[in-house]
């Protein structure tokens, strides 16, 4: 089937699920969460093609964030049955405004039409996408990279026979089927078919969104996250907040990827740093590449420039030492991505200082940036993490794939 054949499919069924109840949805989210269990055993095989085709080709991380397991599949299922308990913003009434005249005005919530998602090697995002999309009344098209293809195409069967198992329209998700540029480029581009474009990726890929996109665009960021050990910190916590950060799971957008130390404290923790994620660790020892303060301190690797503004998604940190609170602040407005940052601090005037001057979605005190996660923040799951300031920023849940229009209700009224 060609793009522009799912983008008419989802026309079409845009119509119909706005007339849909909030307990079919509900119905058929749950019936979408068996059917993926159910089909376990299909999916993981598709996956391991995927798995097959892709090594020597991605880093072992991005392996790991490719591969599925039955405990995933499952967990991906959860997500699912957790968006169908949210409360749907629908139809939910944000202000009412009755006139002298009786005319009542509101402004209601509505779903934003056909939301399109364009996105890489992270199986899991077909079924938080989809859960997402369909509970706030969207019908969902998701094209994904060719490392996944076969794995996605199994996961949007499995949920496709949950939606018919419930009598919904199957189309209320939709996989494109052509995994090259030329599909991208027809999403982007789909004027009166895609209501909303969500680019989760890589640089290039939101770049590409941002940039040639003529649909309206939610720009998600690369997440170059800083955490700030500060003068005051207490530095066993900072190690272990800065180990979660950077070794749970590299491969996400809400891992660490530079440390900035205040240089008060960087003789007796830099040290610490090193033992637990390289000296302390038999495998995937971190790589600490150090600005030329940390390197008279520890052994590492030389920081160029670029390093300051990598997304690694690997086990690499770049160190940099500051003089106080302020450099760091400016350090980190000036090469953040505009993800999270942190700081590690027993000062609460630091921490309301750095809380109110970092320009990030998310800005933490004392805790590690790997909670920005909309499952985490209570959203069910996540459609990605908005990193602009307009319509939605940070973890986007059901309400950031909302609009809003004005209902009028009236008794004969004329102007």
């Amino acid at each position: 089937m060609t793009t522009y054949e799912i983008l008419n499919k989802a026309k079409k069924a845009k119509e119909e699920i706005t007339l849909i109840g909030v307990e079919q949805i509900n119905n058929g989210l749950l019936s979408m969460a068996d059917s993926l269990v159910e089909n376990t055993e299909e999916i993981l095989l598709e996956n391991k093609i995927d798995l097959e085709n892709a090594k020597g080709k991605i880093s072992d991380v991005m392996l790991d964030r490719l591969s599925l397991t039955k405990e995933r599949i499952e967990a991906m299922a959860q997500g699912i049955r957790d968006v169908a308990k949210l409360s749907s913003p629908v139809g939910k009434v944000l202000s009412t405004t009755t006139r002298n005249d009786g005319l009542v005005i509101e402004k209601t919530a509505v779903p934003m039409g056909v939301v399109a998602i364009i996105y890489e090697s992270r199986p899991n995002v077909t079924s938080d996408a989809a859960a997402l999309a369909i509970k706030s009344g969207n019908v969902c098209i998701l094209r994904c990279g060719k490392e996944a293809h076969n794995s996605a195409k199994a996961i949007v069967n499995a949920l496709q026979k949950g939606l018919e198992t419930a009598e919904l329209n199957k189309d209320f998700l939709l996989l494109i089927e052509d995994t090259t540029r030329q599909s991208a480029t027809d999403l982007m581009t789909a004027n009166g078919y895609v209501d909303l474009l969500i680019p989760r990726g890589g640089k290039g890929l939101i770049s590409a969104c941002v940039e040639n996109a003529t649909v309206p665009c939610i720009q998600t960021g690369t997440g170059i996250c800083h955490i700030y050990v500060d003068e005051s910190a207490d530095l066993e916590m900072a190690v272990k907040i800065i180990e979660n950060a950077k070794t749970s799971r590299p491969s996400v957008c809400n891992a660490e990827e530079v440390c900035v130390v205040n240089k008060n404290i960087a003789d007796k923790f830099l040290p610490m740093l090193k033992w637990a994620l390289v000296d302390n660790r038999k495998e995937n020892k971190v790589e600490l590449r150090l600005d030329e303060t940390a390197l008279k301190i520890i052994e590492g690797v030389k920081a160029t420039d670029t390093d300051f503004d990598t997304e690694f998604l690997d086990y690499i940190l770049a160190v940099k030492v500051v003089d106080d609170v302020d450099m760091a602040i400016s350090h980190i407005n000036a090469h953040s991505t505009g993800h999270s940052e942190s700081i590690i601090t027993e000062n609460s005037e630091n921490a309301e200082k750095f809380t109110k001057a970092i320009d990030s979605s998310a800005v933490y005190v004392n805790a590690s940036t790997r909670f920005t996660d909309g499952g985490e923040f209570g959203l069910g799951c996540e459609m990605g993490i908005s990193t602009q300031k307009l319509h939605a920023r940070g973890p986007m849940g059901l309400e950031e794939l909302t609009t809003y229009k004005y209902i009028i209700r009236g008794n004969g009224h004329i102007r």
